[in-house]
């Protein structure tokens, strides 16, 4: 294991703060970053002490003397719209590890299209996109598209209920639904541009059942899994109860433990040729599952475990399956990967 801290940056947000902890709670050095040091100096007294940098996001200076401490950054601090180009520029400059939790596809695609060639030069690895939505949709698509050939769909549909969104969620989607240039991706090839919600059903395996969903959901899944699942067309869903919760735009004003009360099922269906394949993952507090998957990536990567330089999605800079198993021993999902049908 790498001597070098892991730095979080975004480390007094909710999910930066159980990030934090975790780490802690390894054995592991940190340096708690962000923007306001007074909240810092608070989630460090909390941890019984830990390193405090204050980083504005207009300091590049301050923000490569944080990545240049750091051996892994984990960057908790959305919208990733507004946060994610200073810091993964500063980590490429320093040659700091780098890991996202951001699900903006926009983001994403610039991550690949802006970032592969300094992080390559840097020699680091840089993984966008590992978080609860999108991350877990593309692990998933991974895990069950495995060993499948002539794929011509690849659905990843979220059904959450009891989700409490934090300040920085709800800037998150607030931005996500109004953008009119989505990305999409249809005909094997991506597309950028004006799409007409719908309404579908996604048909959840029991309990749930079928639910209504919408369709399609501005996820990063569209960017990312057609890099290692050769698919004709990608989509990602939500379920359309999600956002008429009562509580579910509350911010920050909600006690740890209603937030941890998320209950959630990922399910992405393959469509082949010739059949097709399922799987899903269950759990409960979609918060700790987005942290824990961050950290599990960060220690890999300090560990000298990662893919080697370049940027990565999540099922790209490690073995699906394997991973969400871990995720799975830390008692944070259910994995279910029923089989493959055909005709």
């Amino acid at each position: 294991m790498s001597a070098e801290p892991i730095a979080v940056y975004g480390a007094s947000g909710h999910t930066g703060r159980l990030v934090a902890a975790e780490l802690r709670a390894r054995g592991l050095e940190v340096i708690l970053a962000g923007r306001d040091a007074a909240r810092l100096k608070d989630v460090s007294d909390e941890l019984g002490g830990a390193r405090v940098h204050e980083a504005p996001l207009d300091d590049a200076d301050a923000l490569r003397a944080l990545t240049a401490e750091a051996g892994v950054l984990i960057h908790c601090a959305g919208p990733f719209t507004d946060t994610g180009r200073p810091v993964a520029r500063a980590a490429a400059a320093s040659g700091c590890h780098y890991v996202d939790h951001a699900l903006e596809q926009h983001h994403t695609k610039w991550m690949f299209d802006a970032m592969s060639e300094p992080a390559a030069a840097a020699g680091i690895t840089m993984i966008t996109a590992m978080s609860f939505y999108g991350g877990m949709g593309d692990l998933l698509a991974a895990a069950v598209s495995a060993g499948l050939t002539g794929i011509d769909r690849v659905t990843s549909a979220y059904a959450v209920s009891g989700w409490r969104l934090t300040t920085g969620a709800r800037k998150t989607a607030e931005l996500l639904f109004a953008d009119t240039r989505r990305i999409t991706y249809s005909d094997g090839a991506q597309h950028v541009g004006y799409v007409e919600p719908r309404n579908a059903v996604f048909p959840f395996p029991p309990p749930l059942g079928p639910r209504t969903m919408i369709a399609p959901i501005p996820s990063s899944e569209v960017v990312t899994v057609p890099r290692h699942v050769p698919a004709r067309w990608v989509e990602a869903q939500l379920t359309a109860h999600t956002f008429e919760e009562e509580g579910a735009f509350t911010g920050e004003a909600v006690d740890p433990e209603t937030r941890a009360g998320s209950e959630f099922t990922v399910a992405v269906q393959v469509v082949t040729e010739d059949g097709g394949a399922a799987g899903r993952i269950t759990g409960r507090d979609l918060w700790r599952l987005s942290a824990l998957a961050s950290v599990e990536a960060a220690v890999r990567l300090a560990a000298g475990h990662g893919p080697g330089p370049g940027v990565f999605a999540p099922a790209e800079a490690f073995p699906a399956e394997p991973f969400l198993r871990d995720l799975e021993a830390l008692g944070l999902l259910r994995l279910t990967l029923p089989g493959r049908s055909g005709r």
